[in-house]
């Protein structure tokens, strides 16, 4: 039997920050969560529209700002939060054209990955239980890790390439960071996870023609937000789940379908670049983490 989120436990007393919660996947994720008694950090850059979503959603929910793409506004976030269970790695940008962070980063790699690897590290001591990372089965369309230019300073940008890697990244930091707790001892745990396909915002960003036939395109062959969460929704509140095992739909390559046990890349496997990722996003980010 598949598993479906009327399996989720009672949440009750347990805190959740989502990042990227004002829409698509965040806000399917954070209405599930809140319906089982659990209380709802919505973490985004646009508050008021994160504002608007969570004035409509049953439940203890509430509001913080947080940009990824500004690591002074990771650290401001970092700074006034206090002690919580579960981090869920759910905001992301795809095939966007060109630009740079406010630090300078290529927006993809610096908003899904960068921003997510900092926030995690800083907030690594108040998460109680685990952290949740989504990458995408776009992560198998990199056919290399380039780790002397992450940061496109000396490629032609492509921009699902550079989506690609971002969610590369993704799932190589949260094999890794699962990697160390376990060395440490920690009983946290760090899970990748994957939605499938789905119909979201994400589809509508290119700035190109495309933006006007992707989401009903994506619509025919992948599944509805409701569905593409519950990759999130069976990571984040399943006491058995195993951290080791790349969560996500597998019917029709991975776009859709229930949660199982999902294939990655041989190059997601590469444990040796797991470390080199690891070393070079510290010293870009200036995160350490202490575990």
């Amino acid at each position: 039997m598949a598993w479906k989120p009327t399996e989720i436990p009672d949440q009750t007393g347990r805190t959740f920050v989502i990042t990227g919660a004002n829409g698509g996947l965040g806000t399917v994720t954070s209405e599930v969560l809140a319906a089982n008694g659990a209380t709802v950090i919505m973490a985004c850059r646009n508050t008021a529209k994160a504002k608007e979503v969570a004035g409509g959603i049953d439940g203890d929910v509430q509001v913080a700002e947080l940009d990824l793409a500004d690591l002074a506004s990771v650290r401001r976030f970092a700074d006034d939060s206090g002690e919580f269970d579960v981090l869920i790695n759910n905001a992301g940008l795809m095939n966007i054209p060109f630009s740079r962070t406010e630090d300078g980063f290529e927006t993809q790699w610096g908003v899904n990955h960068l921003g997510h690897f900092a926030l995690t590290g800083l907030l690594l001591d108040r998460i109680t239980d685990r952290v949740v990372t989504l990458s995408s089965v776009a992560h198998k369309q990199t056919p290399k890790l380039v780790i002397d230019d992450l940061d496109y300073e000396h490629r032609r940008y492509r921009r699902s390439l550079a989506y690609a890697q971002s969610k590369l990244c993704n799932l190589m930091f949260a094999r890794e960071l699962q990697r160390r707790l376990t060395r440490a001892g920690s009983v946290k745990r760090s899970y990748g996870v994957h939605p499938g396909v789905s119909a979201t915002d994400l589809f509508a960003r290119t700035e190109t023609p495309l933006d006007w036939i992707a989401k009903p395109f994506v619509s025919l062959v992948g599944h509805s937000p409701a569905k593409a969460a519950q990759s999130s929704l069976f990571a984040a509140t399943m006491p058995d789940a195993d951290p080791e095992v790349y969560w996500g739909p597998t019917w029709l390559f991975g776009t859709r379908g229930p949660v199982k046990a999902s294939p990655s890349s041989r190059l997601s496997k590469n444990e040796d670049l797991w470390t080199k990722l690891w070393a070079e996003s510290e010293r870009l980010t200036g995160v350490t983490y202490q575990f």
